[in-house]
């Protein structure tokens, strides 16, 4: 036997005997034995499949949307999501395996015994679990230019999902953005398609050496293709740009992850020229099965079959469109049972032929007999314990240094000295909510001590005694030598995130920052935020500028670089725009910026 990624030989025994099928491989069916090659047992199980059999399995539904894990047995599931805000109760590492354990024994439960393949959002960390390392969102990442780092960071995701029970991460978002208005740009590596391709080493972090392995999950390329080049950086938008323009910016990140092996791809909300991608043959079937080779699976958006006619609701015609587009699993996270029933009504029908059911039951068994769950379908606990320990925080820390960028430093304010009062203020000094953005144990995040970890402020004060904090900026005069204020956005997720008005500072900060300015004290201003603001009127105000992005759970990463124990090394990602009016702006289209793509600077050699 081979070994696997889960444990628990003996329970899927026990459940292949209690459901009435043979246990042992040398006197079953082809596709329970380990030994053959994969292509043998896919084909051997789907020809004893009956059309229940293959349409439960391109079902992909929310936890929360099936009654009991009996749903899962009568359904013929085989899939299951965690919904960005769709955690266990309550919402503890064990908890979350006893949960997928169950759902797991539900499949194993079948005729068949076919596993369950389960997906949750981990695109910063295992981020909708508590205690879980949470490290800096991808629009950090992509400023630390280091694709060795991300692919580390993908193992140690990988491990803490593992933990959970969890088989697929819905990761990474590959998204090229060219409008920061969008409220995704933060889950952009940044606004040229050179940096998502480099940053596809988190795939191999992911997914390991061979998915069967310990310790490795599926992952994901999403959201295929074009939604961070939406006519004016609205969400599910439309990307209005001729095929040459769409396969130079955004097509090359999924042909990178298509050549590293990953195991599925998101199809994107969005539209191309007005059609939406749920129902864009050419670009799924022609362009990215054909002409780059994909065999994974492709799996839509969260109801997004639902959103292809504009209506709420799905129809036949929306049903149609997308399977025969190329849609392999579907998600429906709650009306899964009518999506069954009406896919079933159009293959009576002829409309949606039994070659592509067979096709995407093909993609899907294949990956699950390589994912080895048919061998190994519990969770393995042995991955219990990496879950936010010591050298994944220690990993967050480094990628929290690496991804700051200095963007100002008049009269050498900075680095701080531990000699020096320190003087703090701001909204986004003190709250890990805040700093670890949306996609953090809930979809669109939550300001306040959300999840455990060390903000910019407690850093700061493990730097140096000198440190005093008042959010506001009351308390401040001239013995400080220097003020630290920690501003810029509170957390967001796609659609609240956009950002069609106004790209600047809230009230409240500007309030904070007049108070220091007021004092007369040299202020540095630390940005947590998911994308570049609108700051080139208050920047003359400050003696120096740090973008700290969404650092996530080690705010002493921050601290570090403030006081110099490391030297900023973070280049932007994206282009700074001196107004919001200029969006979109991007390298190379000859708008004048506050701070161009790839500007970061560096402390002086000696400080």
């Amino acid at each position: 036997m081979r070994l696997g990624r889960k444990l628990s030989i003996g329970a899927l025994a026990l459940a292949l005997l209690t459901s009435g099928t043979p246990a042992l491989a040398g006197n079953g069916p082809a596709y329970k034995d380990s030994w053959r090659p994969v292509k043998v047992r896919v084909a051997d199980l789907l020809s004893r499949m009956s059309l229940d059999d293959k349409l439960g399995q391109m079902m992909q539904a929310e936890r929360l949307g099936v009654k009991s894990p009996q749903d899962v047995t009568t359904g013929r599931l085989g899939s299951l999501l965690s919904g960005g805000s769709s955690q266990p109760t309550p919402n503890t590492p064990v908890t979350w395996a006893d949960m997928y354990d169950g759902f797991q024994q539900a499949a194993l439960a079948t005729p068949l015994g076919i596993p369950l393949i389960y997906g949750v959002d981990a695109v910063h960390g295992h981020n909708g679990l508590y205690g879980a390392t949470v490290f800096p969102h991808n629009i950090g990442l992509g400023a630390t230019r280091d694709p060795r780092l991300v692919e580390k960071i993908g193992r140690a995701t990988a491990e803490e999902v593992s933990g959970t029970g969890i088989d697929w991460d819905f990761a990474p978002c590959l998204c090229v953005a060219r409008n920061d208005r969008w409220g995704r740009t933060y889950e952009s590596f940044g606004e040229v398609p050179q940096l998502a391709t480099q940053m596809t080493s988190i795939i191999t972090g992911l997914q390991g050496t061979r998915l069967d392995r310990p310790g490795s999950v599926m992952a994901t390329a999403k959201h295929y293709v074009g939604d961070g080049g939406t006519t004016g950086g609205v969400n599910e938008g439309n990307t209005e740009l001729g095929e040459q323009e769409l396969r130079a910016i955004h097509l090359p990140p999924f042909k990178a992850a298509v050549q590293r092996g990953v195991g599925s791809v998101m199809i994107s909300y969005s539209s191309w020229n007005g059609v939406k991608m749920h129902a864009g043959s050419y670009l799924i079937n022609d362009v990215l099965k054909k002409e780059l080779g994909f065999t994974g699976i492709v799996v839509s958006d969260y109801n997004g079959v639902d959103k292809i006619d504009g209506k709420s609701g799905f129809t036949p015609d929306e049903v149609e469109a997308a399977i025969n587009a190329g849609i392999d699993m579907v998600m429906v996270p709650y009306e899964w049972q009518k999506f069954i029933d009406t896919l079933r009504s159009l293959v009576d029908q002829g409309r949606v032929p039994m070659s592509r059911i067979d096709d995407a039951n093909r993609r899907i068994l294949t990956k699950k007999f390589e994912l080895g769950l048919f061998e190994h379908p519990l969770t393995d606990r042995r991955f219990l314990s990496t879950i936010g320990s010591k050298p994944h925080r220690d990993l967050a820390r480094q990628a929290v240094r690496e991804s700051q960028v200095l963007l100002k430093n008049e009269n050498h304010v900075l680095p701080l000295s531990r000699h020096e009062k320190v003087f703090v203020a701001g909204k986004n000094a003190d709250d890990l909510g805040n700093q670890s953005g949306g996609w953090t144990v809930g979809w669109q995040g939550t300001s306040g001590p959300v999840i455990p970890g060390t903000t910019i402020l407690q850093g700061l004060q493990q730097k140096s005694a000198k440190v005093t904090y008042a959010k506001d900026g009351t308390g401040i005069d001239r013995s400080y030598d220097v003020a630290v204020a920690v501003v810029g956005e509170t957390p967001y997720a796609e659609g609240k995130g956009d950002r069609p008005q106004g790209m600047g500072l809230d009230a409240t900060d500007l309030a904070t920052l007049q108070k220091l300015k007021d004092s007369g004290v040299p202020t540095v201003v630390v940005l947590v935020s998911g994308r570049p603001l609108d700051i080139a009127a208050q920047l003359p105000d400050w003696a120096g500028l740090v973008e700290s992005w969404l650092p996530g759970s080690e705010g002493q990463g921050v601290a570090d670089v403030l006081f110099g124990d490391y030297n900023p090394t973070g280049k932007l990602p994206v282009t700074w725009m001196r107004s919001a009016d200029q969006q979109p702006i991007n390298v190379g289209d000859g708008k004048p910026a506050l701070f161009p793509f790839g500007y970061g600077l560096r402390y002086p050699r000696h400080w």
